[in-house]
Order: C-alpha cells, then structure tokens, then sequence
C-alpha cells in the first residue's frame, strides 16, 4: 500500500498526539473530517495502523528486567511450542527466526530470580530443546516508528 505525504502527516499525528479527536485532527490538517476518516480507515483496512492502545511500560507494571531468550525447537514443533509461548504471560513478543535458534521471544520479569524461574519453565515445554537468553541492560533506542513514517513519507511520489 502506498504511503503518500496526506498519510505521513496523518500517522505523525496519531502517534505524536494519540488521545486527539478526528475532528481536531481534520482541522490542525486542514482537512474534511470525512476525508480524514477515510484515510484512517483504508490504513487500518491495508494493515498501516494496527492498533490504537496505549503503549505500557513492564518496568511500571513490576517487571523491570528484560530479557531476550532464544529457543531452539524439535523439528517438527514449531508451532505447538509457539501455541505454549502464548500461555507465558512473561512472554511479550515472540518470532519464528533464522539462525541460532527457532524461536526469539521477548521476556519481561520482577526480578532475576523471577527471570529464571520463567526459562524454566520454558526449557521444560514438550518440543523445546534448548534456550540462550541474553539480558539488556539499557534501552537505546525506544520502540519508534515515526523515523520510518517519514522515509515512506518522503518516498511517496
């Protein structure tokens, strides 16, 4: 689907100032509410938007250690131990991989101890064979997705 620059200025909004009404938005854009509606709406009908939640913090929600585990799956497993990761409330994203391992997820724990006790509970899932986890210590650069808007912005004929 192609982004062009009404899109860009459009999705800048809904990130930058996400609790605005469409109303506000039709006019800081200069815009027919009608025509900005239905901008909004074939971006969420092509996949462009996929939510509109708010963004939590773990860290605020009592989990502050994050953690990337890498899960290497018997062949053949790959699903059922995909359709166990979703019962792992710890578990905040999980993808199919290539390279070291079958399986990257994302974990969020308490604490290090908690942390182990979620690997755990990994290593012992019917189809996993191993796991490497690897700890981050810093956030460098914060989930984002506005930079990318704008180079697909920019791109647009």
């Amino acid at each position: 689907m192609a982004v062009d620059t009404l899109d860009t200025r459009i999705l800048r909004l809904l990130i930058e100032q996400p609790r605005t009404s469409v109303r506000e938005y039709a006019r800081i854009l200069g815009v027919a509410r009608g025509t900005l509606q239905a901008r909004i709406d074939r971006m969420e009908r092509d996949g462009v938007i996929t939510g509109t939640g708010p963004v939590l913090s773990p860290a605020a929600l009592g989990h502050p250690v994050l953690a990337f585990v890498h899960i290497e799956v018997t062949q053949g497993h790959l699903d059922e131990v995909g359709d166990a990761l979703a019962a792992v409330p710890e578990i905040v994203e999980a993808f199919s991989i290539t390279g070291g391992g079958d399986l990257l997820t994302r974990v969020v724990a308490r604490d290090n101890g908690h942390l182990e006790d979620v690997i755990q509970r990994l290593i012992n899932m019917p189809g996993v064979v191993r796991t490497r986890t690897e700890m981050a210590l810093r956030e460098r650069v914060p989930h984002r997705l506005l930079p990318l808007v704008e180079s697909v912005g920019r791109a647009a004929p």
